[in-house]
C-alpha cells in the first residue's frame, strides 16, 4: 500500500515539476483557474562565515493567474502555502502575478485560488520542491566550528533523499614563499544526534596546500554535525564547505 501511495504522489508531482500551466475547469462557481509558472523547484542558499549565519537567499516562485476566467468579476488571486501562515493574495483587478518564497527546504503542496465578487472560490493544488545549499567559510582557525546540518523538513513532509558534502581544508602559507609552518593532521567526521560517527575520514594537509573530501549521506532523519578536529599540528587552517540537502525528482 505504501508503494501505491508513493507512486501516486510521484505521478502528481511530475505533472507540475516543470514550467508550464495548471488549470481547473471549476464547477458550480463558474471560475476556471489557470496558473502558469516557470518552475516548481528551487534552492534556498544559506551563507555562513566563521560559524555565523550571515545571509539567506530564499527560493522565490511566481505564479501567473492572467488566464484565469470567471462568470463573475474576480476580486482575489492567491497562494496558500498550507503551513499555517496567511495566504499571499493580490487584487485581481490590478494584479495577476502572485509571488511566494521559502526559506527552508521541503516538498510543499500549495493551493492556488481565485475568488469572485460573490465570494465563490475555486482552487488547484501545486507541488513545489525546495532544496537547500549551505555555504560555509571559516578562516585562520585551529578549532573549526561544527557545522550543523538539519535535513528534517519543518513542514513534516517527505524527507530529503540525500546530504551531499564537499569540504576543503587549506593550510595557508604563513609567509608567502617561505616555509615556516608544518603539516596538520585532522579528521573529518559526520556525527548524528546520538553522537554516532556515521562517516569519518582522516586528512593531512601540508603548508601551502589543501585537501578535499566529497561524500554523500543517506540518513536524512536526524540532525547531524560536520566536524573537523585536529589530530596533530598547530598551524591555522581555512575551511570551505558546501552542503546540499537534496530531494528526489518525483
Amino acid at each position: 500500500m505504501r508503494q501505491f501511495y508513493l507512486a501516486l504522489f510521484a505521478f502528481l508531482f511530475l505533472t507540475g515539476a516543470l514550467g508550464g500551466c495548471l488549470s481547473d475547469s471549476g464547477g458550480s462557481s463558474g471560475i476556471t483557474v489557470v496558473v502558469e509558472h516557470e518552475h516548481t523547484n528551487g534552492t534556498v542558499v544559506q551563507s555562513f562565515e566563521d560559524g555565523e549565519l550571515v545571509s539567506i537567499a530564499n527560493a522565490v516562485f511566481n505564479f501567473d493567474f492572467s488566464k484565469t476566467v470567471s462568470e463573475y468579476e474576480l476580486i482575489t488571486f492567491g497562494i496558500d502555502q498550507m503551513d499555517g501562515s496567511d495566504p499571499t493574495i493580490v487584487d485581481a483587478n490590478s494584479e495577476s502575478n502572485v509571488s511566494v518564497e521559502f526559506e527552508t527546504h521541503g516538498i510543499y503542496s500549495l493551493s492556488a485560488f481565485a475568488i469572485d465578487v460573490r465570494d465563490q472560490i475555486e482552487n488547484i493544488s501545486i507541488i513545489v520542491r525546495i532544496e537547500m545549499r549551505m555555504e560555509w567559510v571559516e578562516s585562520s582557525t585551529y578549532e573549526p566550528t561544527p557545522m550543523t546540518i538539519n535535513p528534517i523538513p519543518i513542514n513534516g513532509g517527505v524527507s530529503p533523499s540525500s546530504i551531499l558534502i564537499d569540504s576543503t581544508v587549506e593550510n595557508p602559507e604563513i609567509i608567502e614563499n617561505i616555509s615556516t609552518g608544518r603539516e596538520v593532521e585532522f579528521t573529518w567526521s559526520l556525527v548524528d544526534g546520538t553522537e554516532d560517527a556515521c562517516q569519518a575520514r582522516s586528512g593531512l594537509v601540508h603548508e601551502g596546500e589543501f585537501v578535499n573530501w566529497e561524500t554523500i549521506h543517506f540518513n536524512t532523519f536526524l540532525v547531524h554535525e560536520l566536524r573537523i578536529t585536529y589530530d596533530s599540528g598547530q598551524d591555522y587552517i581555512n575551511v570551505n564547505q558546501t552542503v546540499n540537502i537534496t530531494y528526489d525528482v518525483l
